[in-house]
């Protein structure tokens, strides 16, 4: 990749603008994009995070609402930790945000999204610590982050402004808890909602086709915005790309906005990272640094080479140059052994052998690999000068000096001798030495592609352990995701356990609630309540012994209520309206047939002694009783003081009884639905119809006018209790309080 950088910029400038894989969720780049293309990037966007609204709504609308509650019940702080989070929770929201509840975010692009739902200072109270912050700081001054927001909500409200005050934390499905603990160590209550929540997308098979041409060569670099989105893309990467893009992309420069990504880019496998600083301002000028690196890096590379180059050249002469300074004395030598006989007056090879001598000093010299030879050739200087030579003809003119010629042309002879000599030997040790130099330079060679084939084996087994460090730290990454996911989804389950048995208790409270107010049914309320404390006798909790507590007290109150037996009042009303249908009325009263009758006649003469009196008087008394009670049992009297009971036909009779029962069945109801006043009403008309049109005499009236004596004095009004404690604690521990 190195080569194929080098290779895209020349004279200080690149061939092609470089591009830049902005990874941020699609439709929130706009104005990053616009910032690359004018310093010169080629923007690609490559999404490696999408955003989505949760599933659920409601607890998100159910948190905001209580924004509007009053200030010492309300939030006194709401968290959101990112624009996402505002966008989604003002989309939630019912009205206008409430002045009087302070905000608190991370960074620039939060302060800039609460801005753009019209909410800003000085109307509204935000807290970050952005403030004051420009994008001529340094990269990491100020951090924007949940430590740094932590420290300006300390240094807005104080160590303890927050102390037992409720503070809301809007953010994604998950994410990190650092601010939550922090708060709640601080001893706010916190509370936590989710507003979106994040899906890993599928680029599209021209996404991928622009990433391949970008990592066969391109010069580029990525922007990841995110933790999730650096571990989406090592997912991805796994899946759609090889194993040499792989190492390509992981050595590709990347720019972070915070150490916390850029350290788990780190561990990703990347080795080129650049922490930027939050701030599109601050990601630009950070890509533009490192592509300026890169070019300078490039221009040196290049200056170097061409430097290099004549000092090649020169060095690729000299050692040409050597071997010709090495070969020439072979030939000298050969020609001056050659040239060694005399020829005419005097020695052609003296004026022959010098410059040979001298080539080759020069050449042993010069290359200093060759010892010089033991045997060595006298200089000229030394030789005594030639005799001229004479003819034939004169020398017996001359005959002393013939001697002294002769030991000359010895002399010569000999010294020619050794010069060839000499000459041969010294060849000789070179061409031996030029057969070990070439042995060596062989050997040197061979092991030179031992070596090579070493390093590449070596390269080769490096890069296989790349591979397989890259997997490992992959299945690692796997591994850590699928543990953080399984404590997440246990969490869901306790968290949806308790959840589920607070609903199945608040569902049990508000039915016994309404039957006792519908009906009075103290035992069976009782028994609602006991069956819910049963339940949340197995969840642990503070707030779930409140609840407990709150069960009890209202347990407590529906032992102490006196009961009345409305069941037993509701059977005495059943038997009165049974008993209707065969009550006389007073017209119809059944009259005995008169039957005359006389009494036993009594001793007279007895009486007449112990009275006194005459006998004639006693038995006159007698008989005069006696006519009496006969005349007296043939006439019946009855006294009906209500003349309508005569007036009423058969007929009418029939619709008499139906009003009677229709008047005992609405007093039924009113004793079931513990209406007192209905009650008393029906009851008393009901009295009324029957002492009015019925006979009074019968034992069965009287008897049905005892059972609805005895319910209007026995439906006495008893107050019954409500369940308002128990269903206010389960409704408190819903809302986090």
């Amino acid at each position: 990749m190195a080569s194929a950088r080098g290779s895209a910029y020349s004279s200080g400038r690149p061939a092609q603008r470089p591009a830049v894989v902005v990874t941020r969720p699609s439709g929130q780049s706009a104005a990053l994009l616009a910032l690359l293309a004018r310093a010169g990037f080629e923007p690609i966007e490559f999404p490696l995070i999408d955003i989505g609204p949760v599933a659920d709504v409601a607890p998100l609308r159910a948190a905001l609402d209580e924004l509007y509650a009053p200030v010492e019940l309300g939030f006194a702080l709401v968290v959101f930790v990112s624009p996402n989070a505002i966008d989604h929770a003002f989309t939630a929201l019912s009205s206008a945000w409430p002045s009087h509840v302070a905000i608190g975010v991370v960074g620039p692009g939060s302060v800039a999204a609460l801005a753009r739902q019209g909410v800003a200072p000085p109307a509204y109270t935000i807290v970050s610590p952005a403030a004051g912050a420009t994008v001529t700081e340094t990269p990491t001054d100020p951090r924007y982050d949940s430590e740094a927001l932590y420290a300006a909500i300390e240094a807005h409200f104080g160590p303890d402004g927050l102390k037992d005050k409720r503070v809301l934390i809007v953010r994604g499905d998950g994410g990190r808890e650092w601010l939550a603990d922090a708060l709640s160590a601080a001893g706010a209550k916190v509370e936590k909602v989710a507003a979106y929540r994040r899906i890993v997308p599928e680029p599209s098979m021209r996404d991928w086709e622009r990433i391949h041409a970008l990592l066969a060569g391109v010069p580029h670099a990525w922007l990841l915005t995110s933790s999730e989105g650096v571990r989406n893309l090592e997912e991805l990467a796994r899946e759609h790309l090889t194993v040499d893009e792989t190492l390509t992309l992981k050595a590709a420069p990347l720019v972070s906005p915070h150490p916390r990504i850029a350290e788990a880019a780190r561990q990703a496998g990347f080795d080129r990272i650049t922490v930027s600083g939050a701030g599109d301002e601050r990601i630009v000028q950070a890509l533009t640094g490192i592509f300026a690196a890169a070019t300078e890096a490039t221009e040196a590379t290049e200056d170097t080479a061409k430097q290099q180059e004549p000092d090649a050249q020169v060095a690729k002469a000299q050692e040409h140059g050597y071997k010709a300074s090495t070969a020439a004395p072979f030939s000298q030598s050969s020609q001056t052994n050659q040239e060694s006989a005399p020829t005419g007056s005097r020695p052609a090879s003296t004026p022959a052998h010098q410059p040979a001598q001298s080539r080759m000093t020069d050449s042993i010299d010069s290359s200093k690999t060759a010892p010089q030879s033991t045997t060595s050739t006298p200089p000229p200087a030394s030789i005594p000068p030639n005799t001229p030579f004479t003819p034939y003809e004169s020398q017996p003119k001359q005959r002393g000096g013939g001697a002294g010629t002769a030991l000359l042309w010895l002399v010569l002879l000999i010294v020619v001798v050794v010069a060839g000599v000499g000459g041969f030997m010294l060849n000789r040790k070179f061409d031996q030495r030029d057969a070990q130099f070439a042995q060596r330079l062989q050997a040197n060679d061979t092991q030179t592609d031992a070596l090579r084939a070493q390093a590449d084996q070596a390269a080769s087994s490096v890069q296989a352990l790349n591979t397989q460090i890259i997997q490992f730290q992959g299945k690692l990454t796997d591994a850590q995701a699928q543990s953080q996911a399984l404590q997440q989804q246990y969490q869901d389950l306790a968290s949806n356990r308790d959840d589920w048995t607070l609903a199945e208790v608040e569902q049990i409270l508000s039915s016994a609630s309404q039957q006792l107010q519908l009906t009075g049914n103290v035992q069976l309320a009782l028994f609602a309540l006991q069956s819910a404390d049963t339940r949340l006798a197995a969840t642990t909790g503070p707030q779930i012994v409140t609840i407990r507590k709150a069960i009890a007290q209202d347990m407590e109150k529906l032992r102490a209520t006196p009961s009345t037996d409305l069941t037993g009042l509701a059977i005495k009303l059943d038997t009165a309206i049974d008993q209707i249908d065969s009550l006389p009325l007073a017209g119809e009263a059944p009259i005995a047939q008169p039957t005359a009758h006389a009494d036993t006649p009594r001793d007279t003469a007895s009486i007449a002694a112990a009275t006194g009196q005459p006998y004639w008087k006693v038995w006159l008394q007698q008989l005069a009783s006696g006519i009496g009670q006969q005349l007296s049992s043939l006439v019946t009297v009855r006294r009906i003081d209500n003349a309508d009971a005569m007036l009423a036909s058969p007929d009418q009779g029939y619709f008499v009884r139906e009003n009677v029962k229709l008047r005992l069945l609405s007093a039924r109801l009113s004793l079931l639905s513990r209406s007192e006043p209905s009650l008393k009403s029906d009851l008393h008309a009901a009295d009324t119809a029957l002492g009015r049109y019925f006979d009074q005499s019968s034992g069965k009236v009287k008897a049905v006018r005892t059972l609805l004596q005895q319910v209007d004095q026995a439906s006495l009004a008893v107050t019954v209790p409500d369940l308002n404690a128990s269903l206010a604690a389960v409704h408190q521990f819903k809302r986090g309080g």
